[in-house]
């Protein structure tokens, strides 16, 4: 054992099941790096999962991990639905159709009146006598000195 009394270990990969070697220079590494736990997933899913690629989803995770449904009563349209949170009584909990009925119209733009389209100012046509929307930002510029 010539890396400081590391071994190789065979583990689990938690995202394919595979067996796959943390070997003695790894482990080394990862003390070096003041890591205590060892890695949980096989090469390929690590590099799958930093790519964005496979293995298990990148985004976080829900605040149900369990996989628990409960069952509940649409406060619209009185049908039996499942939800992955524990219902209360002080709020309305609905189906998908009527959940989606109720939510505001979601577009492609967090905010669109900031989009650019051809009767923008930063043209040469406009209310501020062609000046490409400048007036704004000198605006800004004077009060910052100020």
């Amino acid at each position: 054992m010539s890396n400081g009394g590391y071994a190789d270990r065979i583990l689990t990969c938690r995202d394919c099941g595979q067996d796959f070697t943390f070997s003695a220079g790894e482990q080394e590494f990862y003390a070096s790096r003041s890591l205590t736990n060892d890695p949980s997933r096989c090469p390929a899913c690590r590099a799958a999962r930093r790519s964005g690629g496979g293995g298990q989803s990148s985004a976080p995770r829900s605040r149900n991990t369990s996989g628990e449904y409960y069952e509940t009563i649409c406060a619209d349209c009185g049908r039996t639905t499942s939800v992955p949170f524990i219902p209360r009584e002080d709020r309305p909990v609905y189906c998908s159709d009527c959940f989606q009925a109720h939510r505001p119209a979601r577009s492609g733009r967090r905010d669109d009146s900031r989009s650019y389209s051809s009767s923008s100012s930063y043209g040469n046509s406009g209310s501020n006598g062609g000046r490409g929307g400048r007036d704004r930002r000198d605006t800004r510029e004077r009060r910052d000195r100020w």
